[in-house]
């Protein structure tokens, strides 16, 4: 089975930090590659895989202030499809754009949808739906609107995570600096428990980090160490007492939470969209509704056990398992054809 693995190019695949659609990407593209099929991931070329590698662009638009990222995803996306009578299938992991060339293609495509920008964007799923095969995330990331072939949960290399038995007192904000991910809330758990607060992250909105985050920063008990690597993210899971995800919207799915608790550190999150699919209620963590809520959680941390989070995470949420879903979805789509 010859397989095409479309990625974004905001990022590298996979990305050296932030960057979680083209991480998911380049753990299907490994996994699949481990696997024995035969794979050619379309991503920047500055990219790395076991596999075959395609490229347009150098480099990602993100990492380039040079790049247009409409004409290079234009480039990028058209590259895969004026290829894609050599693949038996493709794997869209390129939101609504792609699915515009599917009815001049005979190749079949599955198109992992990483959740929706904006409402605006559901008429484009819904065109192609009869033409095109759709996979969530989690069950709560479904559009009502359109049919799914299957929900299959992003999958993690364990590899890269270490279980940590004994962790420090701190808590721990990871995620994108941005409104929805409530880093702000974070902040005041930390200051209402009198708690120790590492944020780590990428700063997608400047002036919320300005003007609602900095101002707390004191690099005593509330401190910014940057949009951390790999490494550095291991470290940092690994040593948190827990994990804070006062999330303000319905989030298609956490990396960081699975991230987190295959490190042992259980997650205090909003009961918002996916959560209740990834954390067990006072088990691998505490689902709440309200900042008080959350207050009440950090003082009972103590009683969730560190290795029952790395075993939930490790039967649930793990890149095996990940690319056998998808490995059953490209066999029900090609028994079909």
């Amino acid at each position: 089975m010859k397989i095409a693995i479309l990625s974004p190019i905001a990022w590298r695949t996979p990305p050296l930090k932030y960057g979680p659609w083209e991480q998911v990407a380049s753990n299907i593209a490994e996994g699949l590659v481990a696997k024995g099929l035969d794979v050619t991931l379309f991503a920047t070329g500055n990219s790395s895989t076991q596999g075959k590698l395609e490229f347009i662009s150098e480099t990602a638009y993100a990492e380039d202030d040079s790049i247009d990222s409409k004409v290079w995803e234009c480039l990028h996306i058209s590259n895969l499809m004026e290829q894609a009578k050599d693949f038996d299938l493709i794997h869209n992991n390129y939101d609504f754009l792609p699915l515009s060339y599917s009815r001049l293609i005979k190749t079949p495509m599955v198109t992992t949808i990483h959740g929706f920008s904006s409402p605006q964007i559901i008429p484009v799923y819904k065109k192609y739906n009869a033409d095109n095969y759709y996979v969530s995330i989690s069950n709560a990331d479904r559009s009502p609107e359109l049919e799914y072939i299957a929900t299959v949960y992003n999958g993690i290399d364990p590899s890269g995570f270490t279980f940590n038995a004994n962790p420090k007192d701190y808590l721990l904000f990871f995620g994108r600096i941005h409104p929805e991910k409530g880093t702000y809330e974070a902040i005041q758990i930390a200051k209402q428990t009198k708690r120790k607060l590492i944020i780590s992250g990428l700063i997608q909105d400047a002036e919320y980090f300005k003007n609602v985050v900095k101002p707390h920063i004191n690099n005593e008990d509330i401190v910014y160490v940057g949009n951390s690597g790999a490494k550095e993210r291991n470290k940092l899971l690994g040593e948190a007492c827990v994990l804070l995800h006062p999330i303000s919207f319905n989030e298609p799915f956490g990396l960081s939470v699975v991230e987190a608790m295959l490190c042992g550190t259980p997650v205090i999150a909003f009961n918002k969209g996916s959560m209740s699919e990834l954390i067990q209620h006072k088990k691998t963590g505490f689902l709440v509704e309200t900042l008080e809520d959350a207050v009440v959680a950090v003082d009972s941390i103590d009683s969730i056990n560190r290795w029952q989070c790395n075993r939930w995470a490790k039967v649930n949420f793990t890149q095996d398992q990940m690319v056998d879903g998808y490995l059953d979805v490209y066999s029900n789509i090609l028994n079909r054809r």
